[in-house]
């Protein structure tokens, strides 16, 4: 059983849904022990940092979170939320990984536009995750923000400047990119995910 953490943030369904395609049995809670017990966890979003982190800390999801033993994927503001700190919203987060989360500040007026939305290239793979995934193979993304290269990128996209699109620290794994709206490249992932001991 896949636990999807509920914690007032969209996308939800939408990762349940491709959970389903993959013949993967899913929940959407919040419920500490379901979540506790749960083989694989998913946390992911779409929102903004200040409330959804708000949201975690009165339910004790931002203390349990941190606490989990077994693989735990985080997605779009999911694997934002796992940094130490967010621009958006000037907001601490869960601080699984030692990165910063900035907004994307484009060179020139019109030369980038904010967010960054559409398919762009994942390369330099270096984790599980990404199993049956070609370098430069491309995923869908939708962020203002993104985490700088550090040691834990997992992959990297470029847009404006280079930054991580996955990280990776012992049983924690994130994507900054959506898998379940990347066709087969993101159901392979999630597979992976599934998949993993």
């Amino acid at each position: 059983m896949v636990a999807i953490i509920k914690y007032n943030s969209g996308n939800v369904q939408s990762v349940q849904y491709a959970l389903q395609r993959l013949g993967a049995a899913s929940v959407v809670t919040d419920d500490e022990s379901v979540i506790r017990n749960a083989e694989k966890v998913i946390f992911p979003g779409v929102g903004h940092a200040a409330p959804a982190m708000q949201y975690l800390r009165e339910k004790g999801l931002d203390k349990l979170i941190v606490s989990l033993q077994q693989p735990v994927l985080g997605i779009c503001l999911g694997q934002q939320l796992m940094c130490n700190y967010s621009e958006e919203g000037d907001t601490d987060c869960l601080g699984i990984f030692n990165e910063q989360v900035k907004l994307f500040v484009p060179p020139a007026v019109g030369v980038f536009k904010v967010p960054h939305v559409g398919w762009n290239s994942i390369y330099n793979l270096s984790s599980i995750l990404f199993k049956g995934v070609a370098e430069n193979d491309f995923v869908y993304s939708v962020h203002s923000y993104y985490t700088a290269l550090g040691k834990n990128t997992a992959a990297t996209t470029d847009y404006i400047v280079p930054f991580s699109a996955s990280l990776q620290k012992d049983n924690f794994y994130a994507v900054q990119f959506h898998p379940e709206k990347s066709g087969l490249v993101g159901e392979t992932i999630l597979k992976n995910f599934i998949n993993l001991p």
